[in-house]
């Protein structure tokens, strides 16, 4: 993966620092995640080179954007990129756990979003900083759905883009403190992959009388062709697009 800038748009994404650099995943939340309610206050918990709260200016005109992020380059990095965005008024950064952040902050947040680090497998590299960023251990996803409903304002939605296979344990784990779907997408690659990822969209309203949207997005038709679906996603973002 490069360590060059990544440009888009509206704002360049420095990641020279960060374990994680700018992916799809969080393109793809970034671009999805509903700002239908018009979100006063967003928290963007893993923030990484903090490219999806840059997305979230971007795109909405919440007055409040926290990010969180714990690694020490990561949160420097997401600073600088802060920073250098045109928005860089509306955007904060604080460098703590979850776990601090959720039991010290009283504030609540109309939309939560958050890629969070999912390869569960035994398996880690000698890389410790991208282990942290990337194994699941190090926020686990029942740490995290806690921790989101605790911030989470009465009428605010909670975004995350997860492994397909973990979203039903997912589902049912966010039952637990009372949040359930409202939209799910699921993505693959090209026409003829499996489901790789799902995009949820989770609040505290129960509307039994409403049926749970789905919706299926694939990225590719063949290698950099990309679809209808994807481009109108992502145009706002990708200058090739």
């Amino acid at each position: 993966m490069s360590s060059k800038p990544f440009k888009f748009k509206e704002f360049t994404i420095n990641q020279d620092q960060c374990a994680m650099k700018v992916g799809t995943d969080g393109v793809l939340l970034g671009a999805w995640a509903s700002i239908e309610n018009n979100p006063f206050s967003i928290l963007d918990i893993g923030a990484g080179t903090g490219i999806i709260s840059l997305m979230l200016a971007q795109r909405s005109s919440a007055e409040l954007i926290d990010a969180l992020e714990i690694d020490d380059a990561a949160y420097e990095q997401c600073v600088d990129n802060f920073e250098q965005s045109p928005w860089g008024d509306r955007l904060f950064c604080y460098h703590a756990s979850l776990e601090e952040f959720a039991d010290e902050i009283e504030d609540k947040y109309d939309l939560i979003l958050s890629n969070p680090p999912f390869y569960s497998e035994d398996y880690k590299s000698v890389n410790q900083q991208r282990d942290l960023a990337r194994f699941s251990d190090a926020m686990p996803f029942n740490h995290l759905i806690e921790s989101a409903s605790k911030l989470l304002s009465e009428h605010g939605e909670f975004c995350v883009i997860i492994p397909f296979k973990e979203e039903e344990q997912f589902v049912e784990l966010a039952s637990n403190y009372n949040l359930f779907p409202k939209k799910i997408l699921h993505v693959k690659g090209n026409p003829n992959s499996d489901f790789k990822r799902s995009l949820l969209n989770f609040s505290f309203v129960n509307d039994t009388s409403k049926a749970l949207e789905k919706s299926v997005l694939t990225i590719e038709t063949q290698r950099h062709q990309y679809t209808e679906d994807y481009i109108n996603l992502t145009k706002d973002f990708y200058i090739k697009m």
